[in-house]
């Protein structure tokens, strides 16, 4: 019995070593995670300040743009090609709004038809939403962007297939005022 005594004792001598190295080690985590925090807090507030900045810059610059107002009209799904309605909208970039329908007007071009109609409604978003004058009108920007293909089969020579692709174009004019 007196064997089994000191065994118990032994295990529990053994149990509070290894509960006090236990204890130890947590403390010194505790530290190191401590002093870790309040360096990645110092790290934080500068990176924070810095990025603050940053962001009011940004607030400046669209405050500026804000200021300006804008008319815009678009179509979308139009079938014609992109392409074919690039090289008329490089023609009027830039223009005043009289002189770009003069010169699609006299356009023999494919996209010319659906420009006339969508800067023509450019022109009446500008004068009877955000009470823009008709005169000091200009086309700021214009862009046509790729839409989705139609894609079709026609039968070709020895069974074959070819196939048609319809393309569409999403198209964008952007109005400003001159000053």
């Amino acid at each position: 019995m007196a064997d089994e005594k000191k065994k118990k004792v032994d295990t529990k001598k053994e149990t509070k070593k290894v509960e006090a190295k236990v204890d130890e080690k947590k403390k010194s985590t505790t530290k190191k995670a401590e002093e870790s925090k309040t360096v990645n807090k110092e790290k934080a507030t500068t990176t924070t300040k810095a990025a603050t900045k940053k962001v009011e810059s940004k607030k400046e610059v669209v405050k500026n743009n804000e200021d300006e107002l804008v008319a815009t009209a678009t179509v979308k799904y139009a079938r014609i090609s992109s392409r074919k309605v690039k090289i008329v909208a490089d023609l009027i970039r830039g223009k005043n709004v009289d002189e770009a329908l003069a010169i699609l007007q006299f356009t023999q071009k494919a996209g010319s038809e659906i420009l006339i109609k969508l800067l023509n409604s450019a022109i009446a978003n500008a004068e009877n939403n955000n009470q823009m004058t008709h005169s000091k009108l200009y086309i700021a920007e214009i862009y046509s962007n790729q839409g989705p293909t139609l894609k079709r089969i026609r039968p070709a020579a020895k069974g074959s297939a070819v196939r048609i692709r319809k393309r569409t174009s999403h198209t964008t004019i952007v109005l400003k005022e001159r000053d």
